[in-house]
């Protein structure tokens, strides 16, 4: 099989909403009017972004919610995407497998592949998936990391921490009980993009950013880009799953990641908005802190019910800093 008959097999779809799909050197799309391009890209490489063994279903479903979470962080609709991989060989088993959980989300968020590559890997590399995505959001509307004000309060979407715990169990680090094994492993292997809630943000909230790398490494990224203190408060949190040790579970939800939930902030008059939409979306929207001005580096602390910083130096997960150490 060549590599025009694998693209055609496995990744060649009707693509309705595209002037011109895949096929060509380009594919030809039309931003609606009154909006912007919204683009993102990842790589996923095996062994680092995910467990070599990882059921291809899952990985396909999960290499596609990646990158739609970056889009539902900047309150984007999900439009089109490409694709390019970089396989050991043209096996049809996993190729069948994998371009199902591709599509099996794609088709929720109504988005096209419009294109991208394939190619064999070198010998000694390692299986790599790269997506990048793209969507539209009302000019002037996208959410920046940037944009957060002092006194907003800082909400967090979902139950982040069960992935990384999925991922502690796999690799041995914890034992979780059932149905907590499964739930978290769940979490890990097929993330939910929150493209609905970006979009419901988009006028109520000023800043947001995809949890993908931990979650106070990531409200630090709002911190910085913002010039401001974030505070987590430590009590307002959601609730560390039972069954498990509390630092380890702990560690997972602050510095963990693949999650993919939304952290965002919002001014306080509009908690009772926030909670409207938690209650159309049917999701848990936990207030877990506030923005602050600060004199000194913006940074993320950590408070107790007192007041009282916090010692934490566990971060988040930064690929040179692990390749180095």
């Amino acid at each position: 099989m060549c590599e025009f008959d694998l693209i055609t097999r496995y990744f060649q779809r009707p693509t309705p909403q595209t002037l011109l799909g895949p096929g060509d050197d380009c594919a030809l799309m039309r931003v609606a009017p009154g909006m912007e391009l919204a683009a993102s890209s990842d790589l996923l490489v095996s062994g680092i972004h995910f467990l070599p063994d990882t059921n291809p279903r899952d990985l396909g479903w999960k290499t596609l919610a990646v990158n739609l979470s970056d889009l539902a962080a900047m309150g984007a609709r999900a439009r089109w995407v490409l694709l390019a991989l970089s396989l050991p060989t043209a096996d049809e088993i996993w190729l069948t497998a994998f371009s199902a959980g591709f599509f099996a989300c794609a088709q929720p968020f109504q988005v096209e592949l419009v294109g991208g590559d394939v190619t064999k890997m070198a010998a000694g590399g390692a299986l790599t998936l790269c997506v990048t995505a793209l969507g539209e959001v009302p000019a002037g509307e996208a959410l920046r990391r940037d944009a957060a004000r002092a006194g907003d309060d800082l909400w967090l979407s979902g139950y982040p921490g069960l992935a990384a715990l999925g991922l502690k169990h796999l690799q041995g680090e914890v034992v979780l009980p059932e149905p907590l094994r499964r739930l978290c492993v769940q979490r890990l292997q097929a993330p939910t993009p929150r493209l609905a809630l970006g979009a419901m943000l988009r006028p109520l909230a000023h800043a947001a950013i995809d949890i993908s790398d931990g979650l106070v490494a990531d409200v630090g990224h709002i911190a910085r880009g913002s010039g401001l203190m974030a505070e987590i408060l430590l009590h307002q949190l959601p609730r560390l799953p039972e069954g498990v040790e509390r630092a380890p579970a702990l560690e997972a939800l602050l510095a963990g990641g693949d999650d993919y939930e939304l952290a965002f902030t919002a001014a306080p008059e509009q908690r009772p908005a926030l909670a409207r939409v938690a209650a159309e979306l049917d999701l848990p929207l936990w207030r877990i802190g506030r923005m602050a001005a600060t004199s000194s580096e913006p940074r993320v602390q950590i408070l107790d019910p007192e007041g009282k910083i916090v010692p934490w130096t566990i971060e988040g997960y930064d690929h040179f800093r692990e390749a180095s150490t």
